[in-house]
């Protein structure tokens, strides 16, 4: 993963987590307005994908951005909307750091 990749990646989840906050909001108030902002964020998300998924490949990308989600949108769960997780659940975000780590040492896989 290259600086350029990562700052897209950045990018691309800040949207997506945005897109995810104003979801959980949406439930919170059903205000349609929130749900057409978080529809609008999902879709610039993707669109950003698409250019990552260029420049890292399909695997990479999406393996990537799903593990950073999975991080960061539990920690707006607990801090943001008081949701605990269980010990089985948290061990499933330790996995997935572990495998973000893996997936950032360099093979020989598509750069």
């Amino acid at each position: 993963m290259n600086a350029q990749f990562l700052v897209w990646l950045a990018g691309a989840m800040t949207i997506f987590i945005s897109g995810a906050t104003a979801s959980r909001a949406y439930i919170a108030t059903s205000n349609i307005l929130v749900l057409v902002l978080s529809l609008t964020l999902y879709c610039i998300g993707n669109l950003m994908m698409v250019r990552l998924m260029r420049e890292g490949g399909l695997g990479l990308a999406i393996s990537a951005s799903a593990i950073v989600q999975l991080i960061v949108v539990n920690i707006i769960a607990v801090a943001v909307f008081g949701e605990r997780l269980s010990t089985p659940q948290l061990a499933g975000v330790g996995l997935g750091v572990l495998a973000m780590a893996l997936m950032m040492f360099p093979l020989q896989g598509k750069v």
